[in-house]
């Protein structure tokens, strides 16, 4: 599928490209005092959520035109995406809240405290799970589409757990692979002292790490828009067999 993909890389070299100036006047927060730290903090979370769920929101617009049956481009997924710049900015506006109060308090917990707040971080982070496809689809405010994506993760939470740990451990693997791999070349790079070399052998490094986030970014947006797609609508997506996404919606007992 050739928009997700490309999607994808709009999404990483976007984010970058925005997000990077942010991060960078973010590390400098801790020059700061008081107030004008979390000011500084914030601004880095608004923007960079911002960046990261308009692109997503392209992807997921392209993935949802595809499973439809259609023949997506790039200009259909960002048209989709700048329809709901007002409400994909109003959704980043509360993931960058939730993130400075856990971030706060997470600064000012104990050890048990600390995991405790990472549980909460986790169940917001599943709560939210189908928060970019409601965007995408229906015509919701952005606290609306929290509440449905809740409503709808009571019907898909087993899948939406086994599906993101499944490409979470997939691509954990892939990295650590390639980890394996690369580090003893950049070891060897280094002892033969060539500047070319270890150049040659870390931007291969990166470029691997790149692709393969590209990849867990454009399996991810095609899952969850499936996903949504039959909890929301009841119909199996072009591509994925019935009995595999029926079997994970189960009437509760």
């Amino acid at each position: 599928m050739l928009f997700p993909a490309l999607s994808a890389v709009m999404l990483v070299l976007v984010t970058v490209a925005f997000a990077l100036p942010i991060f960078l006047t973010e590390n400098a927060a801790g020059m700061l005092e008081g107030v004008g730290s979390y000011v500084v903090a914030f601004l880095f979370y608004l923007v960079s959520y911002f960046v990261i769920f308009f692109c997503n929101s392209a992807l997921v617009g392209a993935a949802m035109i595809r499973l439809r049956g259609g023949d997506p481009t790039v200009a259909d997924g960002f048209r989709i995406a700048g329809s709901k710049v007002g409400t994909i900015f109003g959704y980043a506006l509360i993931a960058a809240t939730v993130g400075m109060v856990l971030r706060a308090l997470q600064e000012r917990a104990g050890f048990i405290g600390k995991i405790i707040i990472g549980l909460i971080g986790m169940a917001w982070n599943l709560a939210t799970f189908l928060v970019v496809p409601v965007l995408v689809t229906e015509d919701v405010s952005p606290v609306d589409a929290v509440k449905r994506s809740m409503a709808l993760l009571k019907k898909t939470w087993g899948e939406q757990v086994i599906g993101g740990f499944s490409l979470g451990a997939i691509t954990g693997l892939a990295t650590f692979l390639l980890i394996l791999v690369f580090v003893p070349m950049i070891i060897l790079a280094v002892s033969a002292g060539s500047p070319v070399l270890i150049g040659l052998v870390i931007g291969g490094f990166v470029l691997s790490l790149l692709l393969l986030s590209l990849v867990n970014a454009t399996l991810s947006g095609i899952y969850t828009a499936a996903l949504y797609r039959y909890a929301a609508e009841g119909d199996v997506s072009q591509g994925f067999e019935a009995g595999m996404v029926e079997g994970a919606f189960r009437p509760k007992d």
